[in-house]
């Protein structure tokens, strides 16, 4: 049994022995009709469940169609249709869904719920997002950018934008796979300091400025994130819109980055926010196909959790 909670807890060839068989599987499934069932069904037999603290579209779909592909039986659940944290303790839900259960995929609001949750669980624990990390998004978005220009650990990545969680998993991954990452952030939104801490400790060629424009030049592919989260007050969102307007990715932005470079975006977008039309749907865009590989790496995550 093993977890998947965040990039850093890997070696690199673990993590290369993730992406190759995401890689593999794809190319298998290419010949499946959606929804089928492919005939290797690695997770026959075991049960999932999929918890979630916060509202998803794409985990939701991706790890449902992923365990069935595999054979695998889901359940999925709201945080609000159980007690996790709510009159029992998370430790003690860990140790009643491991009676019932293979293994969890849990999308929880904080990190230590998480953290707590895989202390005690006696299965395997997935992380789905937490308020820190987004590990799963970013195996899929080192897979897409590898499918389109090669060994990540060759290639240059800039991050536009807010310093969040699936920055901190950009970070890790840096650390652990190689490759350059150059963030452009706010000061007062930089990725929080120990993700830096970690990388200096990894020598991981990562670096934080303020300029979008510095960030980008010569840049293989170019991230971006939503400006907000659904649950920001009024007043939050409006704060965020002035501190981050000068981060938005437009044609002008993607101009600077290397001839032929990637836009990526982890979805749901807030089209001419983070990201003008112009780029999203733009040749450059691998937004969808971003989408569709977090099918095929949570499959291999999953493969790698069970020993298979």
């Amino acid at each position: 049994m093993s977890h998947f909670l965040d990039l850093k807890d890997f070696t690199k060839p673990q993590l290369r022995k993730m992406l190759s068989e995401a890689a593999s599987r794809k190319k298998a499934r290419a010949k499946f009709a959606k929804g089928e069932p492919d005939k290797d069904q690695p997770l026959k037999g075991k049960a999932i469940a999929l918890i979630f603290e916060r509202p998803s579209t794409r985990t939701r779909f991706s790890f449902e169609m992923g365990i069935r592909q595999l054979g695998g039986e889901v359940f999925t659940v709201s945080g609000a249709e159980m007690q996790l944290g709510r009159g029992e303790t998370v430790a003690d839900t860990a140790r009643v869904v491991s009676r019932y259960v293979d293994g969890v995929m849990i999308r929880s609001k904080a990190h230590e719920t998480l953290m707590e949750f895989a202390g005690a669980a006696t299965i395997p624990v997935i992380n789905g997002l937490t308020n820190e990390t987004h590990p799963c998004q970013v195996m899929a978005d080192v897979l897409t950018l590898e499918e389109n220009k090669g060994d990540v650990s060759k290639l240059k990545t800039a991050w536009i934008g807010d310093g969040n969680n699936v920055c901190g998993s950009w970070i890790e991954a840096v650390g652990v796979l190689g490759g350059a990452l150059r963030i452009a952030t706010p000061q007062i939104l930089r990725p929080h300091p120990e993700f830096l801490q970690w990388a200096e400790q990894m020598k991981a060629d990562v670096q934080v400025m303020t300029s979008a424009v510095e960030a980008v030049a010569g840049a293989d592919c170019v991230v971006a994130d939503t400006w907000l989260s659904m649950h920001d007050p009024e007043e939050e969102k409006t704060r965020r819109h002035n501190l981050l307007r000068p981060y938005q990715v437009n044609e002008a932005l993607m101009a600077r980055a290397a001839k032929g470079a990637l836009f990526m975006h982890c979805l749901p977008a807030h089209r001419n926010e983070e990201v003008t039309d112009g780029v999203f749907d733009s040749a450059q865009s691998v937004v969808f196909d971003e989408a569709e590989n977090r099918v095929h790496t949570q499959k291999a995550i999953l493969l790698h959790c069970f020993g298979k």
